[in-house]
């Protein structure tokens, strides 16, 4: 393997975003050395090159954006220049299917990178350089078509090429002129062939459509050659020219007579005023002519007038796709721009959470700290049961919608099933009425003596074989005497039960009183005497056994603290009360019917 060709390689290793402007210079280096050698040299460099790949790395390499990196459009002009011209010369590779493959790539991508700086052009007209850069990019292209015939269809129906069609501009009227002229010029009969004719007239269209706008002279003789061209590879040309064009000789005349190609102006002229073909004697012949004249005719008329429809359609339909353009762009950053504030205020509302989050929870530490100890395990379970009561009410409520979407099921079931019902009871209405007409009552037959006779055996005969057990009177006097002493039991019994249950849910609503009044009581500072009221037991013994416990407490608080190390006898001087065992005893009693309700003789002294 050649030196450069290996040093090519080993640059072409890397993405083309990254080494693009190492392997041009590397490239025109080698290029500029192979020129001097003889044209077989340069023709199998040229193969090494396609063969190992470098100039697909360059055809990857068009399809960048060189706006404003990778050596701006000055580095996509210099590697279109020289891929367009390895392509041509390039020996027996040419036959290959590979290489075939390759070129419609090639194409695309020149067109497209001559889109693009058509673009930059049109958009600021003092940009001279890059006016320059397309023309020269209209050039490679038209290099490369003049060696390969064959991509004529594939630059037909390219979008890229639709776009320089319709475009404006002077500039690029005369460059798209440049390249037909170019490649019609060279009077080859395959050129015309890989055209077609319907392409050619598409050429023509666009041409004269041309002609009619611009004042350019060079515009006005490029146009001119090109119809020359074409007029003078097939005479019928001329004829269609004439039909299709009306006034194209004239026009020609009066725009650009005195431009400086009136020599060609003039064949030109003479070519579309030539005498039509003769006509033959016979009259059928004459008719028929005459009829394909007619019709030749409207054609004609029909063509131009769809032509002038579509040429004044296309400034409103630019400016369509231009406002339908800018208007999905505004929907595009309006929607960035929303998920952008969304986002915002997402990520703020997390911080906010997260700092009342952190200040609650500093809040919460400081009471814990302000909270006596005894008072701090009653916090925390009532935080833990507020805790619990909000898992178990989300709880509820997501079993009770999922129980709502099964009962709407069940419920459509239903409705279903009532509706399939209803249907079919009056289906069999339907058919029972059908029938009760169709086979009128006609009454129950009356049997005949032997049917009766043969009925009464059939029943005694059952009654001999199911004969029924008798019970005797005084059997059924001691079930009965049974049944109601059970039943007297029963309802003693149930009398005891209901005394208990009611007794038990008074217990209940005296606790839960207690306990709400417990709950609810105000602190020592806000209380009133009413509150003292409230709360102050109507029993003596209570009361005085309350006096006493308050008056240890307050003893025990001025007790040195070497008393207080234990809890026993911490306990034992707040509750040692002095006196005797019979008012321990009825203080005792009083207690409890203070806290359980009375005892169960007060009960059924009540009672």
């Amino acid at each position: 393997m050649n030196l450069d060709i290996q040093a090519l390689v080993t640059a072409t290793k890397s993405k083309p975003e990254v080494g693009v402007e190492d392997v041009l210079a590397k490239l025109s280096e080698c290029l500029g050395k192979q020129s001097l050698q003889a044209e077989e040299e340069l023709e199998m460099f040229k193969q090494d090159l396609f063969n190992h790949g470098i100039l697909d790395y360059c055809a990857r390499a068009l399809t960048l954006n060189f706006t404003n990196s990778y050596g701006g459009y000055k580095t996509a002009v210099q590697i279109a220049d020289i891929l367009s011209a390895c392509c041509v010369g390039i020996g027996r590779v040419k036959k290959s299917k590979a290489f075939h493959k390759f070129l419609p790539v090639v194409v695309k991508n020149l067109f497209s990178l001559a889109d693009s700086l058509m673009m930059k052009a049109l958009r600021d007209k003092s940009e001279i350089e890059r006016a320059r850069m397309f023309r020269k990019i209209m050039g490679s292209i038209s290099w490369l078509l003049r060696a390969h015939h064959h991509l004529l269809t594939h630059v037909l129906n390219s979008k890229h090429y639709e776009n320089i069609q319709l475009s404006e501009d002077e500039d690029v009227a005369v460059a798209l002129l440049s390249l037909w002229l170019d490649l019609l010029g060279m009077k080859s009969s395959k050129v015309f062939e890989d055209i077609g004719v319907p392409a050619l007239l598409a050429i023509m269209d666009d041409t004269v459509y041309k002609m009619s706008c611009f004042q350019n002279p060079v515009i006005g003789r490029s146009s001119v050659k090109i119809l020359m061209h074409i007029m003078n590879h097939d005479s019928k040309m001329i004829q269609v020219a004439v039909k299709r064009y009306h006034g194209l000789a004239a026009l020609a005349v009066k725009d650009w007579r005195g431009k400086g190609f009136d020599p060609v102006l003039d064949r030109f002229v003479s070519l579309l005023k030539s005498p039509p073909f003769r006509r033959t004697s016979t009259k059928g012949k004459d008719a028929a002519a005459e009829q394909e004249r007619a019709a030749c005719v409207i054609q004609a008329a029909w063509r131009a007038h769809q032509t002038r429809k579509r040429l004044k359609k296309l400034p409103r339909a630019v400016t369509r796709l231009q406002r339908s353009f800018r208007e999905r762009k505004r929907k595009e950053e309006e929607q960035q721009e929303r998920k952008r504030a969304e986002e915002e205020l997402r990520m703020h509302m997390q911080l906010r959470r997260q700092r009342a989050n952190r200040l609650f929870r500093q809040r919460q530490l400081q009471l814990m700290e302000i909270l006596p100890a005894a008072q701090v395990e009653r916090y925390l379970g009532e935080v833990e049961r507020q805790a619990a009561l909000l898992i178990q009410r989300v709880w509820r409520g997501h079993r009770e919608r999922r129980l709502l979407q099964q009962r709407r099921y069940q419920l459509r079931r239903h409705r279903a099933a009532v509706a399939i019902q209803r249907a079919v009871l009056r289906f069999l209405e339907r058919r029972r009425a059908h029938r009760a007409h169709a086979t009128p009552w006609m009454g129950l037959r009356k049997p005949s003596d032997t049917r009766r006779a043969q009925l009464q055996q059939e029943v005694d005969d059952h009654l001999a074989l199911y004969c029924s057990r008798g019970v005797s009177e005084e059997h059924c006097r001691e079930l009965h005497t049974s049944t109601q002493r059970q039943l007297r039991q029963w309802l003693s019994s149930r009398e005891a039960a209901q005394g208990e249950e009611q007794h038990t849910q008074a217990l209940l609503a005296q606790i839960n009183t207690h306990m709400e009044l417990l709950l609810n009581a105000p602190s020592l500072k806000e209380s009133t005497p009413q509150d003292c009221e409230r709360f102050r037991s109507r029993s003596g013994p209570v009361s005085l056994r309350a006096k006493q416990c308050h008056g240890a407490m307050v003893q025990s608080a001025s007790l040195p603290w070497w008393r207080k190390l234990t809890e026993e006898s911490t306990h034992a001087d707040l509750f040692c009360i002095h006196g005797d065992d019979d008012d321990f005893g009825q203080v005792d009693l009083e207690v409890a019917r203070l806290y359980l309700g009375g005892t169960r003789e007060d009960a059924a002294a009540l009672k």
